[in-house]
């Protein structure tokens, strides 16, 4: 916290200062904390009628009176990351995006609309990487729109937590009824280490993704147009390589006995220094046997013979045993993200 040569907390902030990132320390709510003071780190997103909004790393935003605050002040825009390959939020929201494509796209400026005929979330959303060439109420008047042309809720893909993410839309979004669902974060790491945690011999690798492969991810549905967003065809076509755009690869454990759904699967999308791991499933039976591992060794070998050097994945916030597992193979969160559903519109999709 500030404090001043006297040796008294000192608030340095106004409202001025919105959109920045802040540290600010807050006198608690009666019966809500046991310490006297509360503190908050994240972005200033309103200041507003004595009430300040600040939104956090994993996307909360904190309501604070102005006169229960103590002092505060400006911090630098992220914190220094000491885990993991250095990447900018752009970098990394592109490349994941370029791995999972929709089946049909359109240009709002800056903002990409995507749409796959509901499935994922992430495949039916609006990816907002800079301005939509509109006012913000007139440009999500047009998204909602264009959903409801094919029969789809409004979402959109919003991040926050690191440099340049959108922590101010994101509280735009809100203040507008917008309501936000699953939120992942998206992990990277060096992609070597993964290779040579486990023995991959027993892994097949496919440039689709075959009939043994979907019987293992089957649960999740799988119609034409999730084959088309999995497989990304764009990604697998011999133009694309020779132009070393990104390239996609399935691999697939074999079940205990012939004709058995495989015991794991996974996928990996090789972009330039980019290796992006996504779809590994394992048998409920077989879990806790390092079979996730192995399948994740295998695509970073064949992604490390395609010149990748790092790696990312996506996992849900609340899912704990993922987490623990990519911790392990030396992961760290990179930021975390958001779908912001538009008001009546119905939730649909995994994230």
């Amino acid at each position: 916290m500030e404090i001043s040569a006297t040796g008294r907390l000192v608030v340095r902030i106004s409202a001025a200062d919105v959109g920045k990132r802040v540290s600010v320390r807050r006198l608690a709510e009666p019966g809500v904390a046991d310490e006297k003071f509360t503190d908050t780190v994240g972005v200033l997103t309103s200041w507003d009628e004595g009430v300040l909004w600040i939104t956090r790393r994993d996307g909360q935003s904190v309501r604070i009176p102005e006169s229960a605050l103590v002092a505060g002040k400006v911090i630098p825009a992220a914190p220094a990351r000491r885990r993991g390959p250095a990447a900018s939020y752009e970098e990394l929201a592109r490349v994941a995006a370029r791995a999972w494509r929709p089946v049909e796209s359109e240009r709002l400026g800056d903002w990409e609309l995507r749409a796959a005929s509901g499935f994922t979330r992430r495949a039916n959303s609006v990816l907002p990487l800079g301005d939509p060439g509109l006012p913000l109420d007139t440009a999500l008047t047009a998204v909602r729109r264009w959903y409801e042309d094919r029969g789809l809720p409004a979402y959109v893909q919003t991040a926050t937590g690191a440099e340049g993410t959108q922590e101010t839309l994101c509280a735009e979004l809100e203040r507008r009824g917008w309501t936000r669902e699953v939120t992942a974060e998206l992990w990277t790491g060096a992609l070597a280490p993964v290779a040579d945690r486990a023995d991959a011999s027993a892994v097949a690798l496919s440039r689709e993704a075959d009939e043994a492969w979907l019987a293992r991810y089957q649960r999740k549905g799988v119609s034409e147009v999730a084959l088309r967003v999995l497989g990304s065809e764009s990604l697998r076509s011999s133009e694309a390589e020779s132009e070393g755009g990104p390239s996609v690869w399935f691999a697939t454990v074999p079940g205990s006995s012939p004709g058995d759904a495989p015991a794991a699967v996974g996928r990996c999308v090789v972009d330039g220094r980019w290796a992006g791991f996504g779809a590994v499933e394992v048998d409920p039976e077989q879990r806790r046997r390092g079979l996730a591992t192995t399948v994740m060794a295998a695509l970073a070998r064949r992604a490390l013979d395609e010149g990748a050097s790092a790696a990312w994945l996506q996992v849900e916030a609340d899912n704990a045993g993922a987490r623990a597992l990519y911790a392990g193979m030396g992961f760290s969160a990179h930021h975390a993200y958001h779908h912001y559903r538009a008001p009546g519109s119905v939730e649909n999709g995994r994230y």
